[in-house]
């Protein structure tokens, strides 16, 4: 009678914690509703991103909106410190037009800002949710966030208490750690006056494995992306920017959706995969920057006019016991995208192979790699 009593009791006490039907699709357009909280103390330390891993500097890593040659060919210099981050508050301060683009469920915005101020504010966005830059790479125009852990329902000091008892009282699926991160770049457009900003979301939660037997435990695996969480925290940065808060929201679910992309997958050079887009080799050069950023993809160096992204990046046959115990970066390999256009309306993309081994475990996985980016679109 008592173990019954004692398995309500739990049951009830942990009402909240079961899952509930997702109904975020419904919230879709409610941005500033969403309660978003993050807590900066619960970081998870083994998905932390390692230091840079960078190439000499390129000349050309930013993308240029006009290829004119007035157009100086340096990289923005973004300032060092905190110097930048305390001026930030003043900046904040004045409004500023920002607008929205968007191509089906990507969005990404245009602020009448300089990229320099755009880095700094978007710094001090992310500090503001509680979030650590991790990873920094200014002359791409890149930064990453750590992970931290969303809306945890279930406090971490009782979950191991929590599920030894639950795993022997009920049979229920209780709702476990989600953990998210941001990464976000900045691009210089219309002569460095106005700057493009991209942001991405990744998320991973912890799953039960081998549930009910005696060697149940939780292993921590991707989750697909809540489109609705990157939308809201796209509003947040939009304002952070210095948009009014009912302009951002108007422009936001105003923005008009473009033609859908199709990208298809073909033989290239030496038997590798090639991506064949129809668009000019301007737009493919955007559009794969936002697709390697949706893949998570490390991307160490860029140059806008030769048309390439260096990227380093896990082979698939290479993953195993090693890359678990000393993680993917033990395991990256370096390789090219090089993007070309072939006439006014197509534009095809390379994978290059930089050690110039050319195994047919690289070849393979070029078209695992490509395809994957096909799907983006």
């Amino acid at each position: 009678m008592i173990k019954k009593i004692t398995t309500m009791v739990i049951a009830l006490s942990l009402g909240g914690c079961f899952s509930m039907d997702n109904k975020e699709e419904e919230k879709a357009l409610s941005l500033g509703e969403r309660d978003i909280k993050y807590y900066s103390n619960k970081t998870v330390t083994s998905l932390e991103i390692p230091p840079d891993l960078t190439k000499p500097s390129s000349q050309n890593a930013f993308k240029l909106s006009e290829y004119v040659s007035n157009i100086q060919e340096d990289t923005i210099s973004f300032s060092d410190g905190d110097k930048a981050i305390k001026e930030a508050s003043s900046i904040l301060r004045t409004l500023s037009n920002v607008e929205v683009k968007r191509a089906g469920e990507r969005r990404w915005l245009v602020v009448d800002k300089e990229s320099e101020a755009v880095w700094n504010l978007s710094k001090s966005f992310f500090k503001s949710h509680g979030f650590a830059i991790k990873k920094t790479n200014k002359k791409i125009g890149m930064m990453e966030t750590d992970f931290l852990e969303n809306h945890p329902e279930i406090p971490d000091q009782s979950v191991g208490l929590i599920r030894s008892m639950l795993k022997k009282a009920i049979a229920a699926r209780y709702a476990l750690p989600i953990i998210d991160k941001y990464r976000i770049r900045i691009e210089p457009s219309e002569n460095g006056k106005k700057t493009a900003v991209y942001l991405s979301l990744t998320s991973m939660e912890e799953v039960i494995t081998k549930a009910g037997s005696d060697d149940e435990n939780t292993i921590w695996q991707s989750r697909p992306k809540d489109q609705v969480l990157e939308t809201e925290m796209l509003y947040r940065l939009m304002t952070f920017l210095g948009s009014d808060h009912t302009v951002a929201r108007e422009k936001i679910i105003a923005a008009k959706e473009a033609q859908k992309l199709t990208v298809e997958v073909a033989k290239g050079i030496g038997g590798y995969a090639k991506l064949v887009f129809s668009l000019s080799r301007y737009d493919t050069w955007d559009n794969m920057g936002w697709a390697l950023d949706q893949l998570n993809v490390e991307v160490d160096d860029k140059d806008v006019k030769e048309g390439s992204f260096y990227i380093n990046i896990a082979r698939t046959e290479d993953q195993g016991i090693f890359s678990r115990m000393f993680g993917d970066d033990a395991i990256k390999k370096s390789f090219q995208i090089m993007v070309k256009q072939i006439d006014s309306n197509f534009t095809e993309v390379y994978f290059n192979d930089l050690s110039e081994e050319n195994e047919q475990g690289t070849i393979d996985f070029s078209y695992e790699f490509l395809g994957d980016i096909a799907k983006q679109f």
